[in-house]
């Protein structure tokens, strides 16, 4: 299955150690790239939905596959995924994963119905609250 852009995962390291550089070798800011899983558009908003029908729990596998898809097309599946875990308030990238973490938490709660929303409001690493959807 597609990660959202390969090659740029946290640890990458394969542009001579700068983890901040572009795909293209320029020196922009990993959130102005938009190969990179932290760049946000200006369409990129909290209350963006990102599927037509909102997950009720019985239409879990059609909704799994239309938010997949829309997540896999914002560069944002790896935030799911597991591929971006959790990383430390140390962590130089950790402002934008945090960030980003957050807009696709936000996505999520948009794209559930408001039962299951009281279920996953409060969890705070958006790959802990799609496994939750999952089980």
């Amino acid at each position: 299955m597609a990660r959202g852009g390969g090659g740029s995962r946290v640890d990458s390291n394969s542009n001579g150690g700068n983890r901040f550089a572009s795909l293209d070798g320029s020196n922009r800011p990993i959130s102005e790239d938009p190969n990179k899983p932290f760049h946000l558009s200006n369409n990129d908003h909290p209350r963006l939905n990102l599927v037509l029908y909102p997950l009720v729990g019985s239409n879990y596998n059609s909704w799994s596959c239309a938010i997949t898809m829309a997540l896999i097309v914002k560069n944002k599946l790896s935030f799911v995924d597991g591929t971006f875990s959790d990383l430390s308030p140390d962590d130089k990238l950790y402002a934008f994963w945090y960030r980003c973490n957050s807009i696709v938490m936000s996505w999520l709660l948009h794209a559930v119905s408001k039962e299951i929303t009281d279920s996953i409001m409060y969890i705070n690493n958006v790959v802990d609250a799609w496994n939750d959807l999952h089980d």
